[in-house]
C-alpha cells in the first residue's frame, strides 16, 4: 500500500487510518452562558495551535462547560490537537507535552487520543509533514471555508512502524527539530537586528545625527540644533500640498476599460519599502477625473496614506491621481522628491505611528499636514544623503536578504527531516 508521503515503508511497518492510532474528538460550540449548572473553564482553540507544532498558550479564553463535557474533553500529556478549520491554520498540529487540568477545547479543534502503546509525538510529526506536503489542503473541502473534520482526520492514512522504532523517531526528531529551530531563531535575531540598524541608519543619516526631542513641537519630531546650512522650514513652502478624492462608483464607465493610474488604499500594501509607485491596483477614465475634485499629478509627486495605515509613502513613478485617502506633495525647486521620501519613511514614522494609537482608525487631517515643518539641508546635500542611503541601507538589505534565505532554507530541512524520518527514509539508530 502507497500512502501520500510513501510509496514503500520499510519491513516490518505497516499501514493504516488515524482512527486506527487514536480516537478522533471534535470540540465544544463556544458557549458564552451558564446552563445553570456550568464551569468556566480554559480552553484550547485554532489561535493556540501554531506553525511547526508549536503550542501558543499565554492568550487564552475561557468558557462554560457541563462537568461531564469537561471530563469527555479533557486535555492530557501525549494528546495531539488538530486544527479543524479556517483558511490560515486547518491541518495545524502540536504533541501536548504536560496535562492541562481543567481545560477542554473548541470545536475548531480536533483531539487525538493514542490508541494503546501508540506514540502522539510520532502522530504529531506525521501530521506536521503532511500537511507541509500540500495533502491536507487537497484533501479537506476547500469549497468555500477549508475543515479537516473529525470523520476526514480519522480517514487519514499513516505509516505504523512498531512502537519503540515510533518512540525513536520522535526521540530524534525532538532532537534535530530543536537544532534547527535555535539556527531559525538565531537567524530571526539577527534580521530583527539588522532591520533595528538599518532604520537607525537611515535617521541619523538623513538629519546628521540630529537626535528626536519630545521637547518641540509634535509636527517637527527632531531636535532644532541642525548642520550649519539647513534650515526648518514648513513643507508647504517648499512643496505644493493635494489633496485626493474619490467620485462616485456609480458611474461603471468611470472605472472600467480606464488608463489613469488612481492611488488608493488598495495600494498601501504594496507601498511597504517601496521608493517608486509605478502601477497601481484601479485606474479611471477621464470622465471620472472631469467628476472628481481631485487631479492629476506629475511624476516624482510623493503621495502619503493619511487614515486606516498611516504614514505609508512613495513616490509617483508615473503621472497619477488619488483616492481621498492620500495626501500629496509636488516638490519645488529646493526640495529633492526622494529625500522627502525619506523623512516621510523613516525620520518622521514615529509621529505617524502616534495616530494609529486607540480603539478607532485615526486620520491625518488637512490642518495637520499644512503643519508640517521639515529639515531642509541645501539641494545638493539633500542628493548627497539620499545616494549614501541608498548605497548604505543596500548592504544592510542584502545581508537581511541572506539571513531570511537561510530561515527559508533551515524550514525546507526541517521539513524534509521530518518527512523521511516518519516514513522511513532514514534509519533513526544509526543516524548522528
Amino acid at each position: 500500500m502507497t500512502g501520500p508521503l510513501w510509496t514503500r515503508l520499510p519491513d516490518g511497518w505497516l499501514t493504516g487510518r488515524v482512527k486506527n492510532v487514536a480516537t478522533v474528538t471534535l470540540g465544544k460550540m463556544l458557549q458564552s452562558k451558564d446552563g445553570g449548572s456550568d464551569v468556566s473553564a480554559p480552553y484550547m482553540r485554532a489561535a493556540n495551535v501554531q506553525p511547526d507544532g508549536l503550542l501558543a498558550l499565554n492568550d487564552v479564553n475561557e468558557m462554560w462547560f457541563g462537568e461531564a463535557e469537561l471530563e469527555q474533553l479533557s486535555i492530557r500529556a501525549g494528546d495531539v490537537v488538530v486544527v479543524e478549520g479556517g483558511q490560515g491554520g486547518f491541518g495545524r498540529a502540536a504533541y501536548i507535552e504536560k496535562d492541562l487540568p481543567g481545560w477542554g477545547f473548541q470545536n475548531s479543534i480536533n483531539r487525538l487520543r493514542p490508541i494503546g502503546n501508540f506514540d502522539g509525538r510520532f502522530i504529531a510529526f506525521y501530521l506536521i509533514a503532511l500537511r507541509a506536503s500540500g495533502y491536507i489542503r487537497a484533501y479537506s473541502n476547500v469549497v468555500s471555508m477549508p475543515h479537516l473534520t473529525a470523520e476526514k482526520l480519522a480517514r487519514v492514512p499513516i505509516p505504523l512502524p512498531p512502537v519503540e522504532q515510533q518512540r525513536a523517531i520522535a526521540d530524534y526528531l525532538n532532537r534535530e527539530t530543536a537544532r534547527i529551530d535555535i539556527l531559525i531563531e538565531e537567524q530571526q535575531r539577527l534580521i530583527e537586528m539588522l532591520r533595528e540598524r538599518r532604520f537607525a541608519l537611515r535617521v541619523n543619516v538623513a538629519l546628521q545625527g540630529t537626535a528626536p526631542s519630545a521637547q518641540v513641537e509634535s509636527t517637527l519630531p527632531w531636535a532644532q540644533r541642525l548642520p550649519v546650512g539647513w534650515r526648518v522650514v514648513p513643507l508647504t513652502s517648499v512643496a505644493r500640498l493635494e489633496s485626493g478624492h474619490t467620485p462616485s462608483r456609480s458611474r461603471e464607465d468611470w472605472w472600467q476599460d480606464c488608463y489613469i493610474p488612481w492611488v488608493s488604499l488598495h495600494d498601501v500594501g504594496t507601498m511597504r519599502g517601496v521608493k517608486y509607485l509605478e502601477r497601481t491596483a484601479q485606474k479611471i477614465s477621464k470622465a471620472g477625473m472631469a467628476n472628481s475634485s481631485a487631479r492629476l499629478l506629475p511624476a516624482h509627486t510623493v503621495v502619503l496614506s493619511r487614515d486606516a495605515t498611516v504614514g505609508r509613502t512613495a513616490i509617483m513613478g508615473v503621472p497619477m491621481a488619488t483616492s481621498q485617502h492620500f495626501a500629496a506633495w509636488v516638490c519645488g525647486p529646493l526640495l529633492d522628491p526622494e529625500y522627502l521620501w525619506v523623512l516621510f519613511s523613516d525620520a518622521m514614522q514615529p509621529f505617524f505611528d502616534s495616530f494609529q494609537n486607540g480603539s478607532t482608525i485615526r486620520t491625518i487631517g488637512m490642518g495637520d499636514l499644512k503643519a508640517f515643518r521639515i529639515p531642509l539641508p541645501p539641494l545638493d546635500e539633500q542628493r548627497r544623503i539620499v545616494a549614501r542611503l541608498d548605497e548604505e541601507t543596500a548592504k544592510i538589505d542584502a545581508l537581511i536578504a541572506e539571513s531570511e534565505r537561510l530561515v527559508e532554507l533551515a524550514r525546507e530541512r526541517r521539513t524534509a527531516l521530518i518527512t523521511a524520518a516518519v516514513t522511513g527514509q532514514i534509519d533513526v539508530r544509526e543516524a548522528v
